[in-house]
């Protein structure tokens, strides 16, 4: 049997592939375009069996991959086009983008300003660590994907802003950290995507988290979209079977090896392949959560999560989270109304047994926290938001009901007023902030490089933790 080689396509050489002439002119037009602002890679697996190209550009995973005029203004899709197809003024086409990009919030919720630790006084490159029990680490090898979401937070670590890219150069300084810190019981390995690397490479980030002194580790995880886009990476790779025994190893070792696996639609489950994928994780007694966040064009369909969370389930999978879309990017091409994200949450998670509803969503993973929107009802004749911490910079934050103005368009946190003739939110009292921005009115995006915040030493957290 041939096993088959991944074949990543860019916006170079996107043309060579059979598909290509199947695009209408427009849409190959756009992704020459928008391309130059926003990263766009796919791969031979995704075009061949995930998009369906008699329903394109309405499919899912087309969206979901692809990129769209309507992902940039007007006049910025104008501009750009015209400095693209004119291919004469480089120095103008490269100031437009970078103007493009930052106008995009490049780095949500305090990534760059409040999350970056310090060890010996310096900033930490490649790790962030704004809750007290989790850190994340991102790996220098691992900052790619097998394809990119449209979509992505992530999306300053591949359009070659150095200078706001989060990557570890120096494998040492995690364990050096962490054993500086008993407090943390996980380590989520991120980036990119982890297992874009070969196992080798990830296995010298992952054996010294498995040493006694850092016995306080509980649980090491991986986050990866290659269930979805490369699950060949568990089956059918040359070193597949090399890296469920590194999974093996993380088990044996009394810890618990959590993948935490993105899925966006239905239809990345369906696949024979992919469902093999979960079978082979999970077989090594790791544990495969899923999640993903709701997006507009993508699956707003609660039958599609539903789908998602039941295959999931009986493949030994758990449902996760669902989140709203975050303030970053082509926000407005993707983002939908809370309310509209409670309702879709809501009516999916009618359609699933038990066993699916270990789902928790919409949540917003806002600058103090992962915020839940619990339910709409109505309260003392007012119609509000009620909302929860399910994680926050504040560890006493966490489980206490709050209420926001019922806003039928607000999208994110900061567009939330609260409720009952309040002017502040709980939280604000205590010292926190509903943004990174402060007491600035919403929209107004303040851009740190990250060479700043390391030469700043970074904000401390509103937590007042040194490692926020």
């Amino acid at each position: 049997m041939d096993t088959p080689k991944f074949k990543p396509f860019i916006r170079q050489t996107i043309a060579h592939s059979r598909q290509w002439e199947w695009i209408p002119p427009d849409l190959r037009e756009a992704v020459q375009v928008v391309s130059h602002v926003l990263p766009f890679r796919t791969n031979a697996y995704v075009l061949d069996h995930l998009i369906d190209w008699n329903n394109v550009p309405d499919d899912p995973i087309y969206r979901l991959t692809f990129p769209h005029r309507d992902m940039l203004a007007p006049d910025d899709y104008a501009h750009l086009r015209e400095l693209v197809m004119g291919k004469a003024d480089q120095p103008a086409l490269v100031e437009l983008v970078r103007r493009i990009r930052l106008r995009m919030n490049p780095h949500p919720a305090g990534q760059m300003t409040h999350n970056v630790p310090r060890m010996n006084g310096a900033p930490l490159r490649g790790l962030q660590h704004k809750y007290k029990e989790t850190v994340l680490f991102f790996p220098s090898a691992g900052q790619t994907c097998h394809a990119y979401c449209t979509f992505c937070f992530r999306w300053p670590q591949f359009v070659g802003m150095e200078e706001m890219k989060f990557d570890a150069r120096e494998s040492h300084e995690l364990a050096s950290y962490l054993r500086l810190h008993p407090e943390v019981t996980d380590v989520l390995i991120t980036g990119g995507d982890p297992l874009i690397m070969n196992t080798r490479s990830l296995e010298a980030y992952i054996e010294p988290l498995l040493a006694p002194e850092l016995a306080h580790i509980q649980n090491i995880r991986i986050g990866t979209k290659s269930v979805a886009y490369w699950p060949q990476r568990f089956v059918s790779d040359r070193d597949a079977d090399d890296l469920l025994r590194l999974f093996e190893r993380v088990v044996k070792a009394g810890k618990n090896m959590a993948i935490m696996g993105h899925y966006n639609h239905a239809v990345e489950l369906r696949q024979e392949i992919a469902q093999q994928a979960v079978k082979r994780i999970v077989g090594t007694g790791a544990t495969l959560r899923m999640q993903g966040p709701l997006i507009r064009h993508i699956n707003e369909d609660p039958a599609s999560w539903a789908e998602l969370w039941q295959t999931g389930v009986r493949l030994g999978a758990i449902p996760y989270y669902m989140f709203v879309e975050r303030d970053t990017g082509p926000r407005e091409y993707f983002q939908l109304p809370l309310a509209r994200a409670h309702e879709i949450f809501q009516a999916a998670y009618q359609m699933v047994s038990g066993l699916s509803r270990t789902v928790r969503g919409p949540s917003m993973s806002a600058f103090p926290g992962k915020v839940a929107i619990d339910g709409i009802a109505h309260i003392g004749g007012e119609k509000v938001f009620a909302l929860q911490f399910l994680q926050a910079r504040n560890a006493d934050w966490v489980r206490r009901p709050f209420y926001a103005k019922f806003d039928p368009q607000a999208t994110w946190m900061d567009q939330l007023k609260p409720a009952f003739g309040k002017e502040k939110f709980f939280f604000e009292e205590e010292g926190g902030s509903r943004s990174e921005f402060g007491i600035e009115p919403p929209g107004a995006r303040k851009v740190i490089s990250l060479m700043a915040a390391r030469a700043e030493g970074g904000a401390p957290s509103p937590a007042g933790c040194d490692a926020a």
